[in-house]
């Protein structure tokens, strides 16, 4: 491989700007064993809560035309447990280590942070989509100025690089990232999964437990390709692109429309090692276009 495909995000150095998004890898040992993570430019954790967490009860994905629904509910071991077992294996591959970070109160939030402050890694992703269980269930991420207080306390203690995700179900998703540039994030991350319904024809009742759920896989890639290049060229930080990514020419899109980092979910539930064609198809593309690096294509919508 070339060094056609290398990408400086916030300071931090990948080899490609191709990472496995937040729970849709576990902590990358599976995924070992069909290719060499190694080859990857990065790997995002399941998302970590400070506790370890069951997740929810009843059915938990659901398949749409084009998608998947799944409502898993942060099922995760908690900080301690993966800082024990899991994050030497993780910092021993040769690729940048981003932890995901969520959180039921803002309490439990900075708990977690002050664990992961004690460790290395390479970028902590805020995950603002969760619940707020101590103000009715309303997600962090929905509301600004909710969203603010959240990003502005775990920036005053974060020592890591922090990365912002953002979820496509807040009111307004440029007004969010750009609260993100003000409160200090080095990059945002988007889109989280979109807010969804499925009923089951015969109980006549939702099938999911929690009613509604969240959508992934090609079926959101318009939408949030869109929403991609509405916040990268509002903000001056840079940003990680995700929705729907299957194919290099999704790749392509996402960084051709702003982001510096494209992040791969659903697609590797339909080929585990879909990210390496993706790769390849990228530095095949950027080869047969005549450019030296990827920074050329960035951005140019």
């Amino acid at each position: 491989m070339s060094n056609r495909l290398k990408t400086t995000f916030a300071g931090v150095e990948f080899k490609n700007p191709v990472v496995l998004a937040s729970g849709t890898c576990g902590f990358g040992r599976e995924l070992n064993e069909y290719f060499d993570i190694e080859r990857l430019g990065g790997l995002c954790s399941k998302g970590l809560l400070e506790h370890p967490h069951g997740g929810n009860d009843g059915i938990r994905i659901w398949e749409t035309p084009s998608g998947i629904m799944n409502s898993v509910g942060l099922e995760n071991p908690g900080v301690d447990a993966f800082i024990e077992k899991d994050l030497d294996w993780v910092n021993s591959k040769d690729l940048v280590n981003i932890v995901n970070l969520g959180g039921h109160s803002i309490e439990d939030y900075l708990k977690g942070m002050e664990k992961l402050n004690q460790v290395e890694l390479d970028i902590l992703e805020l995950n603002i989509s969760c619940p707020n269980v101590k103000s009715g269930g309303m997600n962090f991420g929905t509301k600004t100025e909710v969203a603010r207080e959240i990003v502005r306390k775990i920036r005053e203690i974060c020592r890591h690089k922090l990365v912002v995700k953002l979820s496509p179900n807040a009111e307004d998703i440029v007004s969010l990232a750009k609260m993100c540039e003000e409160e200090g994030a080095d990059g945002v991350s988007l889109t989280n999964t979109f807010l969804a319904m499925a009923i089951d024809l015969q109980k006549k009742k939702p099938v999911f437990n929690n009613t509604y759920a969240g959508l992934s896989g090609p079926a959101i890639k318009p939408i949030a390709l869109r929403m991609v290049h509405q916040v990268s060229h509002a903000v001056n930080i840079p940003v990680m692109g995700l929705g729907g990514i299957t194919s290099w020419q999704d790749a392509i899109e996402f960084i051709l429309a702003g982001a510096t980092v494209v992040q791969v979910g659903t697609a590797t539930f339909m080929k585990p090692d879909i990210s390496m064609d993706i790769i390849e198809g990228m530095e095949k593309y950027l080869e047969d276009n005549g450019y030296e690096s990827i920074e050329e294509i960035r951005g140019i919508i």
